[in-house]
């Protein structure tokens, strides 16, 4: 198993708008792989969103995001939230052996 955080800084402000987005077209997207998680930044570096997916492998993901493209509702979703990113950053995290979320 690994997992995929995914890190979107957003324009001031823009944080609700983009969470209205995200809550609407969710199932569609979880159709695909396990939401992990899903946070907002109060602290710190504001104007950020922070998820985390899981996947079985890099394949797997490949895969999810190659099939996630194809979804209508999900282009639509990209169009809507482009103009409010600044910036993405992904990570792929591999669980210590001790980690529950193995």
């Amino acid at each position: 198993m690994i997992y995929e955080q995914r890190t979107y800084t957003l324009h001031p402000g823009k944080v609700p708008e983009y969470l209205q987005h995200m809550k609407a077209v969710l199932a569609v997207r979880e159709k695909y792989s396990k939401l992990v998680g899903f946070w907002s930044t109060e602290i710190g570096e504001l104007n950020q969103v922070v998820h985390i997916w899981a996947y079985d492998d890099l394949a797997h993901r490949a895969e999810v995001r190659a099939a996630v493209a194809k979804e209508p509702e999900w282009q639509a979703f990209l169009g809507k939230i482009h103009p409010l990113l600044l910036r993405m950053e992904s990570k792929i995290l591999t669980p210590a052996d001790f980690s529950p979320l193995r």
